[in-house]
């Protein structure tokens, strides 16, 4: 599924092909690769064109974005401090209150079924209508 979000009305999905092919080198591959796993484990994810260019994949709310760099792929998961993340596949933003990134580099291989199960949690999280936990600010008194 796919929802238009630009001033010209081009599918989101036609912008995110578009970025790919642009990349025109791994961090293209794997964006790609990371879209296909997302499709595949959430067949009914919706694909968007956030923030001027930014890839975003949803299903009842934002599951994560894709965005890449010159060095890395990133895919930040907005309730990813939620997600049990067993695999440890989260490797950035791990301070956040309530994101988490997965940094992928040229060469690095994703564990795939890792993956596609942290995909499953964020959409059940998303379905379930739960808050993203958040770490408490507030700060122990003693006696």
């Amino acid at each position: 599924m796919t929802k238009a979000n630009t001033a010209d009305n081009k599918p989101a999905s036609e912008l995110i092909d578009e970025r790919i092919a642009d990349l025109g080198d791994w961090r293209g591959a794997t964006l790609r690769r990371m879209r296909e796993l997302i499709k595949e484990a959430d067949p009914d994810v919706v694909e968007e064109w956030k923030w001027m260019g930014t890839p975003v994949w949803s299903h009842d709310g934002i599951l994560c974005t894709g965005e890449s760099y010159k060095a890395i792929v990133k895919l930040t998961f907005l309730k990813g401090a939620s997600l049990s993340d067993p695999a440890k596949l989260f490797n950035a933003s791990l301070e956040g209150n309530a994101r988490r990134a997965l940094d992928i580099q040229e060469g690095e291989q994703v564990d795939t079924n890792a993956f596609k199960a942290l995909i499953r949690e964020a959409v059940e999280l998303n379905v379930s209508g739960a808050k993203a936990k958040t770490k408490s600010r507030s700060k122990k008194v003693e006696p």
